[in-house]
């Protein structure tokens, strides 16, 4: 069982490492994407801002700020690469942690939902590089935003349960000490 552990924590890690690298480089990029002296929200364009703003924005930027912005995207597959697999090895060693079966198997669930949390993810920016290239946005806002919010509630719901458990034993962990 221990073994297992630290096997799901090695994986961790490694996609700790990618999930740094790709969110470093895409914050470092995020100052150079403006458009009207503005920063351009990545947040904006995933969640907030209606079809309207984004095809004004992507028919608006400079070339230079294209080629950034795709980049940009580009990176976000790297961290999505560590993004979801990380949450699915968080979930796993929860899971190992836990003696409920309940919640074993919630915490598998979550991790095998991370692959569709990364699919979502991997759809957006496909529409976003699209988007990008045409500025042209039909019926399918809606889809992307059903999208988009999916994967946020896949990504944060596996994060946090999983992390609300492995803390949670620590200090079961460190209390069955002290009672010793």
């Amino acid at each position: 069982m221990k073994n297992d552990f630290s096997r799901w924590q090695r994986l961790f890690l490694f996609c700790l490492g990618l999930f740094i690298a790709g969110a470093f480089t895409m914050k470092w990029m995020e100052s150079d994407l403006l458009y009207d002296n503005e920063n351009i929200s990545i947040f904006g364009l995933e969640l907030f801002y209606p079809k309207e703003k984004i095809v004004e924005i992507f028919s608006g930027i400079s070339d230079k700020v294209k080629t950034i912005l795709g980049y940009h995207l580009s990176f976000d597959f790297i961290f999505m690469a560590g993004c979801y697999p990380g949450i699915a090895c968080l979930c796993m060693m929860a899971r190992i942690k836990n003696s409920r079966k309940s919640i074993k198997s919630i915490l598998f669930s979550l991790a095998f939902l991370q692959i569709l949390g990364w699919t979502f993810d991997v759809v957006e920016n496909c529409y976003l590089l699209k988007w990008l290239k045409t500025p042209v946005i039909g019926d399918e806002f809606g889809f992307y935003h059903v999208v988009v919010y999916s994967k946020w509630i896949i990504a944060l719901t596996g994060a946090l349960f999983a992390i609300s458990i492995l803390v949670s034993s620590v200090f079961k962990r460190k209390n069955l000490k002290s009672a010793i």
